[in-house]
């Protein structure tokens, strides 16, 4: 007894059982009950979605002998015969493969003879954008104006293909892909009725690696039905499909987050050792680091989703949105890069370390007072968590960031200058070097002075921030923070007002747990939003900057060497293009 494949076995035989396209079922099932149906219907979308299953149905319902309707029975001769494909009535044509012109006139002389049997002659012309141009042509008057006994049903997966010429004589209908849980939905129906054992993950990745296609989910259900002998369930779907268990993702992305070389590849050696489909261990990561960057901007929404809510926000803490953004990138990336590779595996290694090898701007630490040379341009003000950089050694790290000696100008360097005439300078940098000083610790002119406040002059509240285990935005909301009181008993927190938007309670929370232990257990600590006089350590590194830039060109532009070829060539210089660089 030969075996009939799911999708075959269960393709919709009327309107009701069609899951989804509920938008064009409803213009259809009007249409056909008030009798005003076109000539001529154009069915778009994906593979697998129901242009060629609706178009049938169509067929079915023109053509019942129980008279025209949206529900025809299913039970007639003219039904039967339809869903059997032995129905003289409904000529149905592969675009692909009857591509040339004769082929089309020959099917368009047969458009004047009446019907055999039943009330209309219906052409369901799948793949249509295959057909050529002069077959075309050769249509567009019959399709324009047809015999009143002929309906033509036209399917493509690619209607930017079609002329415009055709797409004007037709009515359209653009079938949408079909989402997960309406996949599921029909993947239980199925298996309850077939009576296979089955359970919630499995039903999850099959409807996931369907990728808005019903057929894909029935053929991949079929192939997963052989694979685990009668039984459909997770550990095997996973093995058939190449994908691994979340568990395996976190550890990949909790070696990130900790910045662990050692773990991240005992994380890849786990789960290569499950024989994994690299490039749907990518997929996986992609909708993980999706995940995370919704709970840190837009928790609302995973109320609304079944996601292990728990890690996500713990893990999300440990990374800034920037550094998930530069992930995603980098995974995108990747997936195209991957084929590649010599080894699919030694690609995907590769990728991680290239995650692990580069930040979203330099750590704060004790030794980083100074600011990162290209933070800012042309003094404007730029995020320092805005640019990627690469690690550096500690070495490397403090060479980068130590401020030049009293009295020398730092090195600079500039682009090409245009050649502009006339000759423009321009005079919005008058910082000169001798008006640049140090940063001071000590509270503004004005601001009280009490013994408590002394106190806090002489500590090092980026030091403390750089000591600290936090990191993320909980060590993003640390550095728009200044303290506002420092003694032996307490520690009193000012915030920016203007960066309220990364403040949690959460982030909080830990941040004063990450204090205590830092401090002391004794030690009070308390945070408020206000808008504070107090620079913080986000502030003054802006600053400090913006100072470092306005140095730079004061620098190029008091050169005598750059001076001469402005008089000479009638050049002009762009401070934007000038960089300070480190000593």
């Amino acid at each position: 007894m030969s075996y009939k494949v799911l999708a075959r076995k269960w393709r919709p035989g009327d309107f009701s059982e069609v899951v989804g396209q509920q938008h064009i079922l409803q213009s259809l099932s009007h249409a056909l009950n008030t009798d005003r149906l076109h000539h001529a219907l154009l069915f778009t979308g994906t593979r697998g979605v129901g242009k060629t299953t609706i178009a049938r149905i169509l067929a079915k319902a023109l053509n019942c002998e129980q008279g025209i309707s949206s529900t025809p029975c299913g039970k007639c001769g003219s039904c039967m015969a339809i869903d059997e494909g032995r129905y003289i009535d409904l000529i149905e044509v592969d675009a692909a493969s009857k591509t040339k012109v004769d082929d089309t006139r020959e099917l368009l002389d047969n458009v004047q003879y009446l019907p055999s049997s039943g009330r209309y002659k219906v052409y369901l012309i799948d793949e249509v954008h295959m057909l050529s141009r002069s077959s075309f042509n050769a249509l567009l008057k019959t399709l324009e104006e047809p015999p009143e006994h002929v309906k033509f049903l036209l399917a493509t997966t690619d209607p930017q293909q079609l002329p415009v010429t055709v797409l004007s004589r037709c009515l359209q209908f653009n079938l949408k892909r079909l989402n997960i849980s309406e996949i599921k939905s029909q993947l239980v129906r199925i298996l309850e009725t077939e009576k296979i054992e089955s359970d919630d993950a499995a039903l999850d990745l099959l409807a996931t690696s369907a990728d808005g296609s019903m057929r894909d989910g029935l053929s991949l259900l079929d192939q997963a039905i052989a694979f685990g002998a009668g039984k459909v369930f997770g550990e095997d779907v996973r093995s058939m499909l190449g994908s691994i268990e979340q568990r395996y993702i976190h550890a990949l992305i909790e070696s990130l987050a900790n910045d662990d070389a050692d773990a991240l590849f005992r994380a890849i050696d786990d789960a290569a050792d499950r024989s994994p489909d690299f490039m749907m261990v990518l997929n996986e990561m992609l909708g993980v680091l999706y995940h995370l960057s919704l709970v840190q901007l837009a928790p609302a929404i995973i109320e609304q989703r079944r996601l292990d809510r728990e890690w996500l926000e713990k893990t999300s803490n440990k990374f800034s949105a920037e550094q998930l953004q530069l992930f995603y990138q980098i995974c995108l990336t990747g997936k195209r890069d991957l084929p590649l590779a010599p080894d699919s595996r030694m690609g995907f290694e590769m990728l991680m370390l290239r995650m692990l090898a580069f930040q979203l701007g330099p750590t704060v630490s004790a030794a980083s007072t100074a600011p990162v040379a290209d933070e800012t341009q042309g003094g404007h003000k730029s995020r320092a968590s805005q640019q990627p950089v690469v690690r550096q050694s500690p070495t490397q790290s403090n060479a980068a960031y130590s401020q030049p000696e009293s009295g020398m100008k730092p090195q600079t360097t500039a682009a090409p200058l245009k050649l502009d005439v006339p000759a423009v300078v321009s005079s919005d940098v008058s910082t000169q070097a001798d008006q640049i000083k140090e940063p001071s610790p000590l509270p503004p002119e004005g601001q009280a002075s009490t013994e408590a406040e002394s106190s806090v002059a002489s500590k090092d509240w980026a030091g403390l921030i750089g000591s600290l285990s936090v990191t993320g935005l909980t060590k993003q909301l640390a550095l728009h923070m200044a303290p506002e009181v420092w003694n032996e008993k307490q520690l009193e927190l000012l915030m920016d007002v203007e960066q309220e938007a990364i403040y949690s309670l959460a982030r909080e929370k830990e941040l004063i747990h990450a204090l205590q232990k830092k401090l002391g257990g004794t030690v009070q600590v308390s945070i408020r939003i206000d808008t504070s006089a107090t620079e913080t350590p986000a502030q003054q590194k802006q600053r400090q900057s913006r100072e470092r830039q306005q140095l730079a060109e004061q620098s190029i532009m008091s050169d005598k060497s750059v001076t001469k070829m402005i008089e000479v060539f009638g050049a002009s210089i762009s401070p934007a293009s000038i960089r300070p660089i480190s000593n």
